[in-house]
């Protein structure tokens, strides 16, 4: 019992961002790409991030074709009454956040492929997309992955 209840406690003391609520990135790249130069960008795409009157949460587009290589600027403005986060990454990164959030749902972010925007505020994440293959953007905030709001990003060779 004692040997449990160390490992628990240095198992606590090992996880201070996570007590601490704040999820700091230092993410080079990653395996959707890395983030961007803006004076590199090639395309923005404007995303809109809301509640539906029926309950469901969704982005506006929430699916996106881009090239491998290519810098994009999301530009993502949150037209609804609630908080809501873009999250850019491979799916099981995302489901990983995911069950992460749910555990600790006052957990802030500083990832450069993510944004938490509140209320009618406007974001913008400039990434380049530097592997080809399909991706996922996801709102990570608990419940909004569970009521739609997710989608895909398709990264096609040049």
């Amino acid at each position: 019992m004692r040997n449990a209840l160390i490992g628990l406690l240095l198992a606590t003391l090992a996880t201070p961002a996570l007590a601490a609520g704040s999820h700091a990135g230092g993410h080079g790249e990653m395996a959707v790409g890395e983030p961007g130069e803006k004076s590199k960008v090639t395309q923005t795409i404007r995303v809109s991030m809301k509640e539906t009157e029926d309950g469901r949460m969704i982005f506006t587009p929430a699916s996106f074709k881009v090239r491998k290589d290519q810098t994009i600027r999301f530009a993502v403005k949150n037209d609804g009454e609630i908080d809501h986060e873009f999250v850019l990454d491979q799916e099981d990164k995302v489901m990983e956040h995911k069950a992460l959030m749910e555990k600790f749902p006052e957990m802030e972010h500083d990832d450069p492929n993510a944004i938490r925007l509140a209320p009618r505020e406007s974001g913008e994440i400039v990434w380049k997309f530097t592997k080809d293959g399909v991706f996922k953007v996801a709102c990570l905030v608990p419940g909004h992955y569970d009521a739609g709001m997710h989608g895909d990003v398709t990264v096609a060779k040049k």
